[in-house]
């Protein structure tokens, strides 16, 4: 999935910064948030007055202090979840390399994890239920029995015993992890239905608005967290919200929220349930609605028409609404006032190409092609290789179309197209490079599928295109090493090289048939492709 600038996940381009995947707010922050709940064990011995380990690892151990910072239960909760999972990983390391001190070290420091996760919840929560409380007994029987097993390793020096004795650690550490998850599950599932259910009720813009936030915050912790919001309604109470004009305000951020749910396939269906793409296709085609709202609404169509996720594909009501929603999209990419609400049209339109092929026809029949070149040439709107990947992909899936090459004549847009083989990244990161890669490699394609027209094909020529394409098969640096862009060049070059080879076999013909001068095309381009005429 395709990462966009602040966090943003689409799905057209396996993006950088996807936007349902990251964290939105940035990583200096995310650590010094963590560095309230975070301290050095070393210290903490010190602070103690105890004995300062002699392990070289012993630095990287965390324990969670409590404080009067803590107050969010939920906040609590994934936190500790978080600590407790890296102890588990851990304490896994460390027994593959029978540092058995600091297994048995970490393992008792595991068990007062879990106790202070199971009593802070018990606390600070609802009370538990019958099966939590079954999983809370399960998960303590299994850390004490780790903490025991471990020290008696300590006492063991038998090799074959220590072997037999660490299979029984292995199973043990492998069932704690198991009740770990399903009780932090169970936990977490309380805790979205309690802020599902607060959606639902309430008729506060206040209260929803800071409860929407939380569920927000809960999706970026990653993909099981959004498909327990999807199985709990969160998907429903969301577009509840997006359908009352008194919760206008607050639309971009609930469905800035349903783009990340919708990143699984349980939010899509809970979405299709729902009429969804009729809510989606009735704000963005509503002036009235602010821009940005009609930019998140472009948003979660990116997501849920994704050509990387094969459960989006069987949408079957998106096809009764697709016209006013690539009508309205293409109006938003005109009318985009940010690179961002342009890159988010963009590539929504993208992935519905790839979606339903009727929709390259909507698009030649509404001038998109005009409209997307134009915006080429307005750095305000296209200033990223992220959103002249978005474009370029609209016009290889287009180029399949016969009239259009007669279109990207008329906006000039082979040299647009052109000068999309020169990408290069600014920055010098995996995701920017990655963009420029795939910018270049479209760009051949749709180059090589429009040229099967002769006036684009003469175009190109006059345009050096034979030289670029030469130039990025024998340089690595020019295509940053790619393979796919590589192959993509050679095969874009075969239709200007049967140009170049008709018109000098015709130019040869009139020499030998005309007493004229005539002046015959450089075999140079031939020459250097390792042919010869």
């Amino acid at each position: 999935m395709m990462a966009l600038p602040g966090g943003r996940h689409l799905d057209s381009m396996p993006l950088p910064g996807q936007r349902l995947h990251l964290m939105q707010v940035d990583s200096v922050q995310r650590w010094m948030e963590d560095l309230k709940l975070m301290t050095e064990c070393e210290c903490m011995c010190v602070l103690q007055a105890k004995p300062i380990s002699l392990e070289e690892d012993a630095q990287g151990d965390l324990i969670l202090a409590g404080g009067p910072s803590l107050g969010d239960p939920l906040q609590l909760l994934l936190k500790r979840g978080w600590v407790i999972s890296t102890e588990l990983r851990r304490i896994g390391q460390k027994l593959a390399q029978d540092r058995w001190a600091r297994v048995h070290s970490m393992s008792v420091r595991l068990t007062c994890h879990a106790r202070s996760m199971v009593s802070e919840y018990s606390t600070g929560s609802r009370s538990s239920s019958q099966e939590m409380g079954q999983i809370e007994k399960l998960l303590m029987e299994k850390c004490s029995e780790l903490s025991a097993v471990t020290e008696r390793c300590l006492q063991v020096e038998n090799e074959h015993v220590l072997k037999s004795m660490k299979a029984c650690v292995s199973d043990t550490l492998s069932t704690l992890g198991q009740h770990f998850s399903q009780l932090l599950e169970l936990a977490l599932t309380r805790e979205v239905q309690a802020l599902v259910r607060k959606i639902d009720a309430s008729d506060n813009i206040y209260t929803t608005e800071s409860t929407t936030g939380n569920l927000f915050s809960l999706t970026q912790e990653g993909a099981a967290l959004c498909r327990i919001i999807a199985k709990e309604g969160g998907v429903v109470a969301l577009f509840k919200v997006c359908r009352q004009d008194s919760f206008r305000c607050l639309y971009p951020q609930a469905l800035r929220t349903l783009a990340s749910i919708c990143c699984v396939e349980e939010g899509v269906h809970q979405l299709e349930k729902v009429d969804g793409v009729l809510c989606l296709a009735d704000i963005l085609t509503d002036d009235s609605h602010s821009e940005a709202t009609r930019a998140e609404a472009a948003a979660v169509v990116a997501q849920v028409t994704s050509p990387h996720l094969p459960f989006t594909q069987h949408l079957s009501s998106f096809l009764e609404s697709m016209e006013e929603i690539v009508t309205a999209l293409v109006k938003l990419c005109q009318e985009a006032s940010s690179g961002e609400v342009f890159l988010l049209a963009s590539a929504a339109l993208a992935n519905i190409t790839f979606f339903d092929t009727m929709a390259c026809e909507m698009l030649l029949q509404l001038n998109a092609i005009r409209v997307l070149l134009e915006a080429c040439s307005d750095k305000q709107r296209v200033d990223t290789p992220y959103t002249r990947d978005q474009i370029v992909t609209i016009l290889a899936n287009m180029s399949v179309l016969e009239q259009c090459a007669s279109d990207i004549i008329q906006e000039n847009g082979v040299q647009l197209i052109m000068g999309m083989l020169s990408e290069k990244p600014r920055s010098g990161t995996p995701a920017e490079v990655a963009a420029c890669e795939r910018v270049q490699q479209k760009a051949a394609v749709t180059l090589a599928r429009l040229s099967r027209d002769p006036e684009v094909a003469r175009e190109a020529v006059r345009l050096s295109c034979m030289s670029r394409l030469i130039e990025l098969c024998r340089s690595p640096s020019e295509r940053n090493s790619s393979d796919a862009v590589l192959v993509a060049c050679l095969l874009s070059s075969s239709p200007f090289w049967e140009l170049l080879m008709g018109t000098v076999w015709r130019q040869k013909q009139q020499v030998l048939h005309s007493d004229t001068p005539v002046l015959v095309l450089p075999l140079r381009s031939c020459v250097t492709l390792g042919c010869s005429a």
